[in-house]
């Protein structure tokens, strides 16, 4: 593991477990995605909450909320920057990072720039604050 990580805006592989699947009893993650550590904060027991959000290159269905990746981004995270990324924000994974075990690099693959990663925050925020954002603990 990394010294800084993890830390908001960086990118990692992580096997996601969208909503609709854990809301059908499944535990686990279909495929390992890069995926954006949104915020970290520590927990009663000193350990590292992470909250993660999925990046796809489906273009979002109607009614969800995600960011498109500027290419500059994309490049900055060692993503593809052929093909047309979102960070969706409207659903995101809660993983304690000493227990996990889920994440087995932990190692980012790379960073989004500090204004990409408050704008990815702010929105968390937001949605957060009005009531549309769905929770995934795998704690």
């Amino acid at each position: 593991m990394t010294a800084d990580f993890p830390a908001a805006g960086q990118v990692f592989d992580y096997h996601y477990l969208w909503k609709w699947q854990a809301d059908r009893g499944e535990s686990e993650g279909r495929k390992k995605r890069p995926s954006c550590v949104v915020i970290v904060v520590t927990n009663q027991t000193g350990q590292h909450v992470m909250f993660i959000a999925p990046i796809t290159s489906k273009s979002p269905d109607e009614g969800r909320v995600a960011l498109k990746i500027p290419e500059t981004e994309a490049r900055r995270a060692r993503l593809d920057s052929d093909v047309p990324l979102w960070v969706v924000l409207d659903e995101l994974n809660a993983d304690i990072l000493e227990t996990s075990y889920t994440i087995e690099e932990r190692s980012p693959r790379g960073s989004f720039g500090a204004a990409f990663t408050d704008a990815i925050l702010h929105e968390v925020k937001r949605l957060r604050t009005a009531g549309g954002l769905k929770l995934s603990s795998r704690t």
